[in-house]
């Protein structure tokens, strides 16, 4: 049944479009996102059932629909995934030189805050040990030390 209203959905789908580019006309709506958003998964994944994804397949304008999206607000997708990686790393570069530094100081304060957020609630805590040392020495001091010198 649930296959069958999800046909039933595409179906209905592909008729409100008919050959409009966009669900309201020529430009995009929240509507053509929201749809996109849901078609283009199921029109591009690898489905253990197929069956809902070949029903997507045989609605040519729906088809056409996802890839124009895909061209117009993805360029370089392509088909793939992800962007190529020359244009990607040529991108970052110019974006921001300091990509690294800030990466590198957000994992720090992550780490920061977890450790203090441990101490603060109980989690961790640090005890001191006894004034006594292995096999029975006392440990020095920084007063003694200091005599020594």
């Amino acid at each position: 049944q649930l296959y069958r209203e999800a046909r039933e959905c595409l179906t209905l789908l592909s008729q409100r479009l008919g050959s409009q580019k966009f669900f309201f006309g020529d430009s995009p709506a929240s509507l053509d996102a929201l749809v996109f958003s849901r078609l283009a998964p199921l029109l591009k994944a690898k489905l253990p059932n197929g069956k809902l994804q070949q029903h997507l397949k045989s609605l040519q304008n729906l088809c056409n629909y996802c890839t124009s999206i895909l061209s117009l607000y993805f360029p370089w997708d392509g088909g793939e995934s992800h962007p190529p990686p020359h244009s990607e790393a040529v991108g970052e570069a110019e974006e921001d030189p300091h990509k690294r530094r800030k990466q590198l100081l957000s994992v720090l304060v992550g780490l920061a805050a977890m450790l203090g957020y441990a101490f603060l609630s109980g989690i961790v805590s640090i005890q001191r040990s006894s004034s006594v040392g292995p096999a029975g020495r006392q440990p020095i001091t920084m007063e003694e030390e200091e005599e020594e010198e």
